[in-house]
């Protein structure tokens, strides 16, 4: 008889509020090929993203499974697995071409995976893959600042959004490369930014630009939009030091002007994290960016943001909570489940 599995996902794109908005069935067991891990799901994160796709769903007759971050146990692996072994406690980001973390046993390719840090619990490490990849991919291969430890002191950076989930990372790993740090977000976050690497809390409630130059930052050399870019496109211009880098991670839904920075040689740089799981392209760098930032973690150079945390398991209920939790935007910290599938 074939092992069989639960899953967790939908039909159709509902509101949360509807009572099929998450169905939980089972499944047989996938069966690891080639470079695909088996891993035995442990602990999941909610992310935006996650609701985004559930959103713009359309209906189909096959179950939708999303859920990107994960920690979990290898148990099976496929013949042409290199670096990991059964046993193993891995975290990854998944991608978005195949079905999602939501699920008690998910196959991964080992490129895109590390060894989870040994100093954190399940919880904390399945909140950092997917938003500390998209920081670490925006800072040292968009913005191409050195990733070293204080290789980068004669630069700065401006953080918009400084205080979501990107954001926290992003701000960390600019401090440890020893980058100048200026991150907005409101004023009762500030100390929140300041736990997380921001030199200087910038009020968005208040022009960016008379802030930073009170703090000495006239000019900045990348900006980092985790947010609508649109409010802040006038400012830009008169902040970003001519061959500078402006990076986002949000898409626009229409055309935004950026004909005035064309005499300031400033380069505009989109992040998407699946972007190279979807185009089979530099997949294997992503698996490098974990290991590293593992490295980071259990030197103690960065630290997980965790936020609210579900021990109950992960199921239909659970995953529901969790997603109210994200759409409503309140919660300061990634919302993960943990302690396995009930």
């Amino acid at each position: 008889m074939k092992k069989r599995m639960k899953r967790i996902g939908f039909y159709e794109g509902l509101p949360i509020s509807d009572a099929h908005s998450f169905i939980e069935e089972t499944t047989e067991r996938p069966i690891p090929k080639h470079r695909d891990l088996l891993v035995q799901v442990s602990a999941v994160s909610v992310n935006p993203v996650d609701t985004k796709f559930r959103h713009q769903a359309v209906k189909k007759n096959t179950l939708t499974v999303l859920g990107f971050d994960a920690v979990g146990k290898v148990v099976a692996k496929g013949s042409e697995v290199k670096d990991y072994a059964i046993g193993d406690r891995i975290y990854y980001a998944g991608t978005s071409k195949r079905s999602g973390s939501n699920q008690e046993f998910q196959l991964v390719d080992e490129r895109i995976v590390a060894k989870a840090p040994n100093n954190l619990t399940d919880e904390a490490c399945a909140a950092l893959p997917l938003t500390a990849i998209t920081a670490y991919e925006l800072l040292f291969e968009k913005f191409q600042f050195i990733p070293k430890e204080v290789a980068n002191t004669t630069k700065n950076i401006l953080v918009i959004n400084g205080g979501g989930g990107v954001g926290s990372i992003l701000t960390q790993l600019a401090k440890w490369c020893g980058l100048k740090v200026a991150a907005t977000a409101s004023q009762k976050n500030f100390e929140w930014l300041k736990s997380n690497g921001v030199d200087y809390p910038i009020d968005y409630h208040q022009p960016v630009k008379p802030q930073l130059e009170k703090v000495g930052m006239d000019k900045v050399d990348a900006v980092a939009v985790l947010f609508d870019i649109r409010p802040y496109l006038t400012e830009l211009v008169e902040i970003i030091q001519p061959m500078g880098h402006i990076g986002m991670i949000v898409g626009v839904d229409e055309p935004i002007d950026i004909s005035k920075f064309k005499n300031l040689s400033v380069t505009f740089d989109w992040e998407y994290m699946f972007a190279k799981t979807d185009h089979e392209k530099q997949i294997e760098t992503q698996g490098e960016i974990l290991i590293h930032l593992t490295k980071l973690i259990e030197e103690n150079k960065i630290h997980t943001n965790l936020g609210k945390v579900y021990k109950e398991g992960i199921s239909a209920d659970t995953l529901k909570q969790a997603t109210k939790e994200v759409e409503s935007g309140k919660v300061q910290g990634k919302v993960v489940i943990t302690g396995g599938f009930r």
